[in-house]
């Protein structure tokens, strides 16, 4: 959901070409080694994440005498990255005995059979009692047990750049106040400032989740409460205003030109492009986007550009119309998990208590932009002061939403995501609603409630 990007990096690293090479198949290694697969960002600039682990690898392997560690880099977008780790997993063959799992696919995992609970780990591990009940829940089945460890959560607003809103006549502590506020300036920018893309709303469905969870969501979620899945009922909202209201702005979005356009919108490392060249080279006004940004630009990045946190302001998500709580966001995260058919479990575990040393667990924080889910991590000073603007996106915390925990999710992600392209290539959102409904209707069984 997220994409991967370069930030300051506090490691003296050497990536081994050996344990970093393209991922493969087969187990690799043997009783004594650790097999690790993570996803690696499509920019082959930004290899933060396989400094850190090659770090902890290192570590691990020191402290670990005779034990072995294989970084297995799956390098591909999102839903690339979740097909092929799924694929691994379904043989003992190509399990590997950790794997980094998206929040909002782990319960779909669980269910298909992949993954194994840690509740014996965790019950005997004392720094599990530092995470948050929201980040523990993150990674918790229906069945109540816990199957992953997660290492930082996020928050989502607006960016924008104030020269271009300065150029464009509009205040450089610029917050809108409802979604006709965020249209009224871009369509402003437009006019004043041309050459630049106003506005930028993920869409479509080879984004994938990031689409999904960054844009629609980010609107849907301040249209009414539960306004996609009825906790009391359990069942899917279906017929509502809100969803035909969210779809409205992400039409509006780009029938008015006021995104990049269609083809670029629709390119599935589009996020990538938003932080490594349209903000940074002052292409694009302002961005529905997440905490993180900052890496792609602190330090030795892929776009390394010293004057961002000056260029650059953030803003809250307004509701629809202004009305209570009057802010949104959406929270999300990664979790590293065990497979049903790893071959080192125990071995598995030791590494990922590895990777939550206090000292790793601010490392990977400062480092991925993380918004930090232990409470040792959020009050230790490094994590404080390691990105502008980390006050600001930590205080929509108490905004924010999570995605519903449920199996099907991922399913009715996807429907999201075609509705969202059929509205950004020009269909009307009541027949992109429309045809969303029927999907979800046909994905829960026809447990669902209309509105």
């Amino acid at each position: 959901m997220r994409p991967t990007a370069v930030a300051p990096l506090v490691l003296a690293t050497a990536l081994a070409a050996g344990s970093l090479a393209a991922c493969g198949g087969g187990s690799g290694g043997g009783s004594d080694t650790v097999k690790v697969a993570y996803n690696r960002s499509t920019d082959n600039k930004v290899r933060f994440k396989d400094a850190f682990l090659e770090s902890v690898k290192q570590q691990f392997e020191k402290d670990h005498p005779g034990k072995k560690v294989k970084l297995v880099p799956i390098q591909a977008p999102d839903n690339d990255y979740a097909t092929k780790a799924q694929q691994m997993m379904r043989s003992a063959k190509t399990a590997p005995d950790l794997i980094y799992e998206d929040t909002f696919r782990i319960n779909s995992d669980i269910k298909a059979g992949y993954l194994r609970p840690l509740d014996d780990k965790l019950a005997a591990w004392d720094a599990w009692s530092r995470f948050v009940p929201t980040a523990k829940a993150a990674a918790k089945a229906e069945d109540g047990r816990t199957y992953g460890v997660p290492d930082g959560t996020d928050t989502r607003g607006l960016w924008f750049n104030k020269q271009i809103l300065a150029k464009a006549g509009l205040p450089v502590d610029w917050q809108p106040r409802n979604w006709a506020d965020i249209l009224d300036a871009a369509r402003t920018i437009k006019k004043k400032v041309p050459g630049v893309i106003p506005l930028n709303v993920l869409t479509g469905k080879a984004v994938g989740e990031a689409a999904v969870m960054q844009g629609f969501e980010m609107l849907l979620y301040g249209t009414g409460e539960n306004p996609l899945y009825d906790p009391a009922a359990k069942k899917w909202v279906t017929g509502s205003q809100g969803f035909k209201d969210a779809l409205d702005f992400v039409r509006t979005v780009y029938a008015e030109k006021l995104g990049p356009d269609v083809s670029d919108a629709l390119d599935p490392n589009v996020n990538t492009r938003v932080g490594t060249e349209w903000l940074p080279e002052g292409r694009l006004a302002i961005a529905l986007d997440g905490s993180w940004l900052g890496q792609f630009w602190s330090g030795k990045g892929a776009k390394d550009w010293p004057q961002w946190s000056s260029v650059l302001g953030q803003a809250a998500m307004p509701t629809k119309d202004g009305g209570a709580p009057g802010r949104v966001s959406m929270s999300g995260g990664w979790t590293w998990a065990i497979p049903q058919k790893a071959k080192n479990p125990s071995l598995a575990w030791e590494f990922v208590q590895q990777m939550q040393t206090p000292a790793n667990a601010v490392q990977w924080d400062v480092v991925d932009a993380q918004i930090a889910v232990r409470d040792d991590v959020a009050a230790d000073p490094a994590y404080l002061r390691s990105t502008p603007g980390i006050a600001f996106f930590t205080g929509l915390v108490k905004y924010t939403h999570y995605r519903p925990a449920l199996p099907v999710y991922p399913q009715v992600s996807t429907a999201i995501g075609e509705a969202m392209e059929a509205v950004t290539t020009g269909d009307s959102s009541a027949d992109a609603a429309k045809a969303y409904d029927g999907q979800v209707r046909t994905i829960t069984g026809g447990a669902v409630t209309s509105r």
